[in-house]
Parts: C-alpha cells; structure tokens; sequence
C-alpha cells in the first residue's frame, strides 16, 4: 500500500515542481533536497544549515508565570519534527514563536538566519511568508470555496491570475480534492477541510510548515494519509516540517523524524534520544541533521 502511495505522490510532486520552479536536486553535503533552478540550488548549498534558532527562550503572558522556560535548540532545513507533550504543556504557544504570532519575553530567536527579536514588526510580514500554517481549527474563510481558499495566499501576494489558476489546480489534484475545488467549507468533511487548510499552507511555497495537530479531528486512515502529504513535501521538495502532536502513535509513522517533548513548558527530549540510540547509523547520520541543544538534555 505504501509504495502505490509513495508512487502517486511521486507523479504529483514532479506536477508540484513544475509549478512552483522548485529543482530536486540533493545537496551533496547537505542531504536534502534544495529547490529553485540550478543557480538557486547552488546558492542553498553555501547556506548556514540551521533555519531555527531559539537560545534561552521563556514566555509568560501579562505577570502570570512562565508558560515556556529556558529553551534553547535548533532546527535544521529538510528535517521532520513532531512536538509533543500532554495538553498544556505549552505546545501551542511554542508554535505561536514559530509562526512569529508571539513574541518571547526573554532569550533570542533566529529564523532564515536573522534576529527575529530585534528585526523592525514592519518585516515580519516578509518572514510570515516563508512559513506555512496549518490551524488545528483550520481557520478556513467560510463563505469562500476550496479553490478560493487555497488561493488566497497567491492571491494576497499579486500573484497573476493565470499563474494562479494552474498553481491552485495543481495544489487540490496533488492532496486529492480536484473534485471537490467550488465546494465551501461547511459542506467539506473534516479530513477534506485539513487537506484545503494544508494545501492553502504550502502553495506559497513556504521554507517551514508547522502544524498544530492536524490528524486531531480525522479517523486513523484519514490522518495516515495526511501524514504521507506531509512526508512528500518533505523528503520530495525539502520543506521543513514540525508536527505538534499528542498522539504518540504518529510517532511510529515517519521513520526519519525527530521528536522534541514539551513538559510543564520546558524541553524534555530535545535531541530525540528516547527514539534513537546515542551513536545512529552513518546513513541516518547523513539524511537528517539533529536537533541541537546546548548543555544536553
């Protein structure tokens, strides 16, 4: 089952890669794939590897304690991650720093090499775009159908209609609802809404994707399949993507992923070392960078 899935994505990545311009070719030092034409992947090559970086980073909201302590890693680009912890435990508002909807009260975070913290707020609209959000309540504009929905942000950008049209058709054949682009979201079933909500997230292209427990209002076999869209975009166009999850069982689902566990606000598991033993094969070594954390676990 899985190789006629991995098959199907296969051919609808390469429909991805035509539309956005994104190559395929690997970066030998690297390990991941790197996009754009030739010059554009040469020029990823010479790229600091980190795109996260968060160095002693705590928040609290008004003068209540600190819902977030003292954290301090690193995401690597092409990597996939789940963050998980019990409800609570403050994963939420991590992926509000992530998707730069809050700001820390204390510590520094860069992202795409830059000072986020002291970067002016007339720039961050620049940031936003580089990164795709899928809501755990979807977030879809209600009175707009699928295809409106997911072209929005192309919309928004000036994007050409034309350029529009064929990028959106695209974008619904490849998470499999051509069939479904007029149809408005209430009439949607709650996997199809996911699948609008995360093609709306990666059809501006984005260099992260964060999702916050996508496969939470979804059956099992629905939220494999949204899973396996995930695992295309990353090991297909080479988008780092960080999964908030509190199903462990999801876990077990992406081989190459890492795992960074949230408790009482704080990381637990940063390097992933309750999934993968202290000295990793050469080969897993080389396909996917690990997160970092000063001072160990």
């Amino acid at each position: 089952m899985r190789g006629a899935v991995s098959a199907h994505f296969s051919t609808l990545v390469r429909k991805f890669s035509r539309f956005t311009g994104k190559c395929l070719a690997i970066a030998p030092h690297l390990g991941f794939p790197v996009r754009g034409g030739a010059d554009k992947c040469a020029e990823m090559t010479d790229r600091p590897t980190e795109i996260v970086k968060f160095d002693n980073v705590g928040l609290r909201y008004g003068t209540d304690p600190e819902v977030l302590s003292d954290l301090s890693f690193t995401l690597f680009p092409g990597s996939f991650y789940f963050l998980t912890g019990a409800s609570g435990a403050g994963k939420t508002s991590l992926l509000k720093l992530l998707y730069l909807a809050q700001r820390p009260s204390r510590g520094s975070i860069r992202m795409f090499g830059k000072d986020m913290i002291t970067s002016p707020r007339t720039r961050l609209p620049d940031f936003r775009r580089r990164l795709g959000v899928v809501f755990q309540n979807f977030r879809l504009v209600p009175h707009l159908s699928a295809f409106d929905n997911v072209a929005l942000p192309l919309r928004l950008s000036g994007t050409d209609e034309a350029k529009v049209l064929k990028a959106v058709s695209d974008m619904l054949e490849w998470v499999g609802l051509s069939h479904r682009a007029q149809a408005i979201p209430e009439t949607l079933s709650g996997g199809e809404q996911q699948r609008v909500a995360i093609a709306r997230a990666v059809i501006a292209r984005p260099q992260i994707l964060i999702a916050d427990e996508p496969t939470g209002n979804v059956d099992p076999d629905m939220a494999l399949k949204l899973l396996r869209l995930f695992e295309a975009l990353n090991n297909r166009v080479g988008t780092t993507v960080i999964v908030a999850t509190h199903d462990v069982h999801l876990l077990k689902k992406v081989p190459d992923s890492l795992i960074m566990r949230l408790q009482k606000g704080r990381l637990s598991d940063p390097t992933g070392a309750l999934r993968y033993p202290p000295q990793p094969s050469a080969a897993k070594a080389s396909a996917k960078a690990p997160i970092s954390k000063k001072g160990g676990v």
